[in-house]
């Protein structure tokens, strides 16, 4: 597989592959298939995420892990996410893990650390632990277009975000979730488990349950969602119309008054509890610029572009006018001749890379 194209006698941005790229047939390119320990050991390098409860306690910012994780369990146990009982004979026990994630900013620093407790969803079973999972999400167009009315009436755009989204919905009487106690949190004598009261991240109806709720209390305070995109809503207060698009936790509301806007958000507020990030100059990955005195509004992506980039070891790929060779001609010959080659083909993460592009590609 052909992930990286590099000046003929120019090394490459890992070590390893520079070997890699000159024993290969043609020295412009460099080969990465077969080498997936020296790519996965570069992206976790890189992302800087721990995989484990394991690898955080190795990490060197092991305290900033730990204060996350003792966060995100105040935060369940305040918002009543689970009772612990006695672990039950004949009952699916769904399991759980520890999913960490650095928060970035606009600029690409560390905005915070992020712990998340995720429950096993591929533990679920269809009829007994779940049965409604769809969600729907605001589509970029509608973001794009929402953008771009407001910088045509030069509106103020907000942005704020929810806290503990899917804590807000709850599972109902009658729907029975046991998991495994919480990796380093165990409450209960040994054999115990949770019951889940509330929607815990990584539940397959986790999303639905939310929509329902945040639905429920947005339509209650007067608004209306539109026929286009389920997840836009408009209020409209006699010459004036608020407009809110939600992406699962990720706001941005606009409108002709700035006031209907914060009484919007402290409305909202009362209902969840919500972090105001006043004017909007981030959201999904995109950088956004509103310059009110020439009425335009920028869409940025330099930051994510940079972060794949070096995810991906080209930093230091040089420019070419053209995606590959011209003259390439690629059939069903260069396919894996073999189980071997085929295991070391799923192995590297091209289905990665291709997304990662496909979404600059989208949003921007």
């Amino acid at each position: 597989m052909l992930v990286r194209r590099i000046e003929a006698g120019e090394g490459t941005a890992d070590g390893d592959l520079t070997d890699l790229a000159d024993n290969a047939d043609c020295n412009e390119w460099a080969y990465l298939a077969g080498h997936e320990d020296t790519i996965a050991a570069a992206l976790q390098k890189l992302e800087g995420d721990p995989k484990s409860v394991h690898e955080a306690c190795v990490c060197p910012d092991w305290l900033s892990w730990q204060k996350a994780m003792d966060s995100e369990i105040g935060s369940l146990e305040q918002a009543g996410t689970w009772t612990t009982i006695a672990c039950l004979l004949g009952k699916n026990i769904v399991g759980c893990k520890w999913v960490f994630r650095l928060k970035w900013k606009a600029d690409g620093s560390i905005d915070k650390y992020k712990g998340q407790l995720v429950t096993h969803r591929f533990m679920q079973i269809y009829g007994v632990d779940y049965y409604d999972t769809y969600s729907p999400v605001m589509w970029l167009a509608s973001f794009r277009l929402i953008l771009a009315i407001a910088a045509q009436n030069n509106w103020d755009i907000e942005a704020f975000d929810f806290n503990s989204v899917y804590l807000n919905g709850t599972l109902g009487k009658g729907k029975e979730i046991y998991m495994q106690e919480p990796p380093g949190y165990e409450a209960g004598e040994a054999g115990s488990v949770k019951r889940l009261l509330k929607a815990l991240y990584g539940l397959k109806q986790a999303g639905c349950k939310w929509y329902n709720a945040l639905y429920t209390t947005i339509t209650d305070l007067g608004s209306h969602v539109t026929a286009a995109d389920p997840r836009v809503f408009i209020t409209q207060i006699q010459k004036h119309i608020p407009v809110l698009a939600v992406h699962v936790d990720d706001c941005t509301m606009t409108g002709s008054l700035p006031k209907l806007i914060l009484l919007y958000k402290d409305k909202l507020n009362a209902c969840y509890a919500l972090i105001d990030l006043r004017p909007v100059n981030w959201l999904l990955g995109i950088q956004i610029t509103h310059n009110h005195e020439t009425w335009m509004i920028s869409l940025l992506q330099a930051a994510y572009v940079k972060q794949i980039i070096a995810c991906f070891s080209l930093a230091d790929a040089k420019l070419y006018s053209t995606p590959m060779v011209p003259s390439a001609s690629y059939s069903k010959a260069n396919s894996p001749a073999s189980v071997t080659n085929a295991a070391q083909m799923c192995k590297v993460p091209y289905c990665k890379a291709i997304g990662s592009l496909m979404y600059t590609a989208v949003a921007t």
